[in-house]
């Protein structure tokens, strides 16, 4: 005989104590069960849904298992604190927060710190801002008297002009 179990998933604050629970079950559906008690992103990727992105869940679809996920993660990708936004469907913070950190992380090694002095094509300047995504780095110019974008390839080299013509 072909011994069957049905598996029944739930999500609770603390432990709960289920047994008279399964003998009603048991008996009912005769069979095995087994009651696992699940935390609420693995419930999010058993449920799906739609996320703030308008995409399926990346939980649901590609994530395998989940990774720690820092509200530093928010901050170095200049994005709101705000509970709401950065919260995924399960309350927790977004996943996407992790997968998408390197990216940052890599982008903010390349390019130059706000309040630094860096040369551009139109003479020195501080950064002011940066758009780690697109790789747009804004300066102020006081020769210029305004702000001006640059793209990190325009500014190639120019750091580095920048240090030799301060140590010579």
């Amino acid at each position: 005989m072909i011994e069957t179990k049905s598996f029944f998933y739930f999500t609770a604050d603390g432990r709960i104590d289920f047994r008279e629970l399964v003998k009603d079950l048991a008996s009912i559906f005769r069979t095995r069960i087994e009651l696992r008690q699940i935390g609420v992103r693995d419930e999010a990727k058993m449920l799906g849904g739609i996320g703030p992105c308008g995409r399926m869940l990346c939980c649901s679809t590609f994530l395998g298992d989940f990774e720690p996920v820092s509200i530093k993660m928010a901050k170095d990708q200049n994005l709101s604190l705000n509970p709401a936004k950065i919260s995924g469907l399960c309350g927790r913070l977004m996943c996407c927060l992790k997968y998408e950190n390197d990216y940052y992380e890599e982008a903010k090694e390349e390019m130059p710190d706000v309040g630094e002095e860096i040369m551009t094509p139109h003479g020195v300047g501080r950064v002011v801002g940066l758009n780690l995504l697109e790789k747009l780095i804004q300066v102020n110019i006081p020769a210029m008297e305004r702000t001006t974008e640059f793209t990190l390839d325009e500014l190639a080299g120019k750091r580095e002009e920048l240090f030799s013509q301060a140590t010579e």
